[in-house]
């Protein structure tokens, strides 16, 4: 199976993000994918309104995704934002959204980024379950951003099945900040042997983008990490489109020799 990950930079516009998942989309599936994977924050950047844009996963934004997904016959995970659960306008969900090929699911952010002086909580409502999706008889788990600093989440999705961990991203710069997410990204790897598609947006200091305030924006580095946690290909900082043929004998492999899963004690 190909994958891509699109490594873009979205902004406030809906439907400027919207044509960026189009041409991405399309690329991919030049390049022979069978899925492609946006990032975190997709629908609209952090650093603007969110609860005004918030729209259920039967909305126009969504429906627009599915509707391409379909046309193209691929499989697109793309992050957006669904309602709170008051359902009062207040709060959104950080929500992964999954369509194509027969396939709907979705995923809300369960770990909330109150961190470096960002409060995702003030706005967010966290999600409290993991999803899991099947393509061709590859299970994939589902994370978000500041997820994949809590291994088990990734070790859940495993247990349920994962030979992939699919970790869209909006990423927060700053000092040491895109060595983290690398370090993290071959660390879950290793704790869940499974392979780990990481797909963060670019880095918009390095393309003259404007930042807003301490919102999270990105800071580029795609990677796909191999479950003995090899980084297998990785983009620098610019937006682009990263491609990988998954072997999932490798997670097999690794789980014989590396049996974390099966030795691990639960406390």
């Amino acid at each position: 199976m190909r994958i891509a990950l699109a490594q873009i930079i979205t902004g406030r516009d809906l439907a400027a993000n919207l044509a960026l998942v189009d041409a991405y989309a399309r690329q991919a599936v030049s390049g022979g994918a069978d899925l492609v994977v946006f990032p975190e924050a997709t629908m609209r950047a952090f650093g603007n309104s969110l609860v005004d844009i918030a729209e259920p996963l039967e909305g126009p934004w969504a429906s627009r995704v599915r509707a391409l997904a379909a046309e193209l016959d691929i499989v697109i995970v793309a992050g957006m934002f669904t309602p709170g659960t008051a359902g009062d306008g207040t709060k959104v969900r950080n929500t992964l959204l999954v369509s194509g090929r027969g396939i709907e699911a979705s995923y809300d952010k369960i770990h909330l980024f109150d961190a470096f002086g960002f409060a995702e909580s003030d706005t967010v409502d966290a999600g409290t379950d993991p999803v899991t999706f099947e393509l061709d008889g590859v299970t994939f788990g589902l994370a978000t951003c500041y997820d994949i600093r809590f291994p088990d989440l990734f070790t859940e999705n495993a247990d349920r099945g994962a030979d992939v961990n699919i970790v869209c991203a909006s990423w927060g710069s700053g000092p040491g900040k895109a060595d983290q997410w690398k370090l993290l990204a071959r660390a879950r790897a290793l704790d869940s042997t499974t392979v780990v598609l990481a797909c963060g947006q670019a880095d918009p200091a390095g393309q003259g983008t404007e930042t807003r305030g301490a919102a999270p924006t990105g800071v580029g580095h795609s990677v796909v990490v191999s479950p003995m946690g090899d980084v297998l290909e990785e983009l620098d900082g610019a937006p682009g489109l990263l491609f990988a043929d998954l072997d999932t004998t490798t997670v097999k492999e690794a789980r014989t020799k590396l049996p974390v899963l099966a030795n691990r004690h639960k406390f």
